[in-house]
Order: structure tokens, then sequence, then C-alpha cells
């Protein structure tokens, strides 16, 4: 059971991380204006990778309430 529990903290954590950094690198790509078109697929993106974000965290804390 505790085994199981590290598990699923583990991959709560990680698709934390990973939503994260998909979120960075998508405003990052949005700093370097590459054109009206790619920038409004980006902004999408960006929705789209905040919405995960917050998933992923909800996620996170309802397996572990301590964790931030």
């Amino acid at each position: 059971m505790y085994d199981h529990l590290e598990l699923e903290l583990a991959r709560a954590r990680q698709r934390v991380m990973r939503a994260e950094l998909f979120l960075t690198r998508a405003n990052e790509m949005l700093d370097d204006e590459r054109g009206v078109g790619i920038s409004l697929a980006l902004c999408c993106r960006i929705r789209s990778g905040q919405k995960r974000v917050a998933e992923a965290r909800s996620r996170l804390r309802h397996i572990d309430p301590t964790t931030h």
C-alpha cells in the first residue's frame, strides 16, 4: 500500500513538472515574436498548458494534501 502511494505521488509530481515545463517553453516561444498566426496558436497552447498545470496540481493535492 505504501509503495503504491509513493508511486502515485511520483507520477503526480512528474505530471506537474512536465506541464510546467511545457508552459515555460510555450511562453518562451511566444516571446520570440514568430508572427501573428503562430502567436495565436501559441496562446491557445498556453491556455491549455495552464489548465493542465492546474489539473496536475489538483491531482497532486488530492493524493497528498500536505503538498503545496
